[in-house]
């Protein structure tokens, strides 16, 4: 089984599924050049933000620490610590901050 991100309204093949292990994060390159962070949850539910740390500049998300904070599932920066929500991409410690957010599908 694959995933795929909706890229410019296009599915794009990222990696095979199990190339992800729950509760970490893997760095893929899109074909625009961006880099995309891919993690499973524990649930095994796939999510995948934009790579570059806005605080930092830094493309290290994908290196960052798995965690829920009510209800919502987040990456904290391993930098920065700033938290990223994985279905929306919204920092959860600065409102006017966040990354892209990708819709994933398993095909």
């Amino acid at each position: 089984m694959t995933l795929e991100l909706l890229v410019n309204q296009d599915w794009f093949t990222v990696c095979d599924r199990s190339d992800l292990t729950p509760g970490r994060g893997v760095a893929a390159l899109l074909p625009d050049g961006r880099q995309v962070a891919l993690f499973l949850d524990r649930g095994a539910r796939p999510y995948a933000i934009g790579n570059r740390d806005p605080f930092s500049g830094a493309q290290v998300l994908s290196r960052g620490l798995i965690g829920t904070h009510e209800g919502r599932t987040f990456v904290a920066s391993p930098l920065l610590k700033q938290r990223f929500d994985l279905e929306t991409g919204a920092c959860l410690d600065d409102d006017l901050v966040s990354v892209p957010a990708f819709t994933v599908r398993a095909a």
